[in-house]
């Protein structure tokens, strides 16, 4: 074959996230893997720990142990993204809801990632994806504020329960507060496994680096994305 009729996909390496955000997602992956699935045990424990024999690992207080563990470490993560966010513009791709093309672009992503579309404009990170990303830390806010009002409700007396006992007032009652930290646990299960098919997809259907990008922090693109300006 001729090599001069063969056509050569120039492609270009976007670095994206910082090493802060990505040891802050692995960290919370974990985090909300282990919550859930102790979260779950917590709210309806196994046959087996009813008995809790005194020398075995399923004891249901090793389990609360390790769902508080996770939870705390989870919080004090939080300061690698806040990190990574200050000093790498990657970090800080926000949903554009002040944008009207933010919401059209939404809709097209959307429409490919549902198979009615062949394919999508190029970005660092789609408007489907910002605006996903965004809801989930409202659902890991929600977890927060609800999980440690009712953890810090066992001594109501101290001050860090004061400071979160509101949540059991808005919500009504302690029991219904239990009720949205189970159900908005859920909802972030529901996210995680969207967001699985979503980043696969990409990476091995469409070449656009999601997975590999979490573990190099740089994105490898064939076109120019649109919103490259960000991170200029």
């Amino acid at each position: 074959m001729d090599a001069s009729n063969v056509s050569v996909v120039q492609r270009r390496i976007y670095y994206l996230f910082s090493p802060f955000l990505r040891i802050f997602h692995w960290i919370m992956v974990d985090c909300i893997c282990v919550l859930f699935v102790t979260g779950i045990l917590i709210g309806k424990p196994l046959e087996i720990l009813n008995f809790e024999p005194s020398a075995t690992y399923l004891l249901m207080n090793v389990v609360r142990d390790l769902h508080f563990l996770a939870a705390f470490l989870l919080c004090a993560s939080f300061v690698l993204k806040v990190y990574g966010f200050i000093i790498n513009k990657g970090d800080r791709l926000f949903p554009r809801f002040w944008e009207g093309h933010f919401y059209m672009e939404t809709i097209d992503v959307a429409l490919h990632y549902m198979l009615l579309k062949k394919s999508h404009k190029s970005y660092l990170r789609n408007p489907l994806a910002r605006m996903s990303y965004a809801f989930l830390y409202v659902l890991v806010a929600v977890e927060v504020f609800t999980g440690f009002a009712m953890y810090l409700m066992v001594n109501p007396d101290s001050v860090w329960a004061f400071a979160f006992s509101w949540v059991n007032t808005v919500l009504g009652s302690e029991f219904m507060t239990h009720l949205v930290h189970h159900y908005v646990a859920w909802a972030i299960i529901l996210f995680a496994s969207g967001h699985l098919y979503m980043v696969t997809r990409a990476e091995f259907m469409e070449g656009e680096s999601e997975v590999s990008s979490m573990f190099s922090g740089s994105k490898v693109l064939v076109h120019v994305p649109t919103d490259v300006k960000e991170i200029m």
